[in-house]
């Protein structure tokens, strides 16, 4: 089932997310419900949050990324195909040069922006499974990963971007949350009783 994307505004975005068990109620529906939103949307990654439920859980398929001509043939190879579900995810390490990439979010529609983060991370997580899992991740297939395990930390990539840009981005921020946006996925508004 298709879910609305909670937009921009929702208290629920800037919640940190509680840690879930095997036995989180339905918990096999919700995740095949998140990738396909997901995938309605056009997303590589979409957070618990972003449904409604402040919880650890974030999706990840970067297969669209796979298809950038710009990439070297290596970091191609390393997005195609890699699809995840991270449940209890920790970020133990954020370690690497700072590197700026251009930034959306599918809670803050028409927005990008270039935002700076760490190339390499260490994590600690569950699968859909609930095997434990610790990896690393450098490049592309990290700064996705954070802008997701942001989200179940409370966290948007605008809170990122210096208080210049935060300011030129108020108005558009502002009218997203009253519903004053045009996109092709479903969407919940704070500002407004129903979603469409």
């Amino acid at each position: 089932m298709i879910l609305p994307i909670v937009a921009y505004g929702d208290p629920v975005l800037r919640k940190v997310g509680s840690d879930i068990d095997k036995d989180y109620p339905g918990l096999a529906t919700l995740i095949d419900n998140m990738w396909e939103t997901m995938y309605n949307a056009s997303g590589v990654g979409l957070a618990a949050p972003q449904i409604g439920l402040p919880i650890r859980l974030f999706v990840i398929d970067t297969t669209p990324f796979s298809e950038d001509a710009e990439l070297s043939k290596e970091e191609q190879k390393a997005l195609k195909g890699f699809k995840k579900v991270f449940i209890n995810a920790h970020i133990t390490e954020e370690s690497g040069k700072n590197w700026a990439f251009n930034e959306g979010c599918l809670s803050i529609p028409d927005v990008r922006e270039d935002v700076n983060r760490k190339d390499t991370i260490a994590i600690t997580y569950q699968d859909e499974n609930f095997k434990e899992r610790t990896e690393v991740y450098d490049g592309l297939l990290a700064r996705v990963i954070q802008h997701e395990y942001d989200h179940i930390e409370g966290v948007l990539f605008t809170d990122k971007l210096s208080s210049l840009k935060k300011r030129i981005l108020k108005g558009r921020l502002a009218n997203i949350s009253k519903g004053k946006v045009n996109v092709e996925y479903r969407m919940r508004f704070p500002a407004m009783k129903k979603g469409r």
